[in-house]
């Protein structure tokens, strides 16, 4: 069975964790700043896993992360 490549652009937003999770950047944080609660901006700043209906599509994408 040859090699499967892995989606480099999907490599670099995901990490897979010890558990088999994957976890992601959160959007939304980047422009428009003032308009949002010191709240909402510090909670954007933490990462979130990714849904577990995007699971098989993230690991299908990542074969070996």
């Amino acid at each position: 069975m040859p090699k499967l490549k892995t989606n480099k652009s999907v490599a670099k937003r995901v990490k897979r964790t010890a558990t088999g999770k994957y976890l992601r950047h959160r959007a939304f944080s980047r422009k428009l700043r003032t308009s949002k609660t010191a709240k909402r901006r510090r909670n954007l700043r933490k990462s979130d896993i990714v849904h577990a209906a995007d699971h098989a599509t993230v690991k299908r994408m990542l074969p070996y992360g």
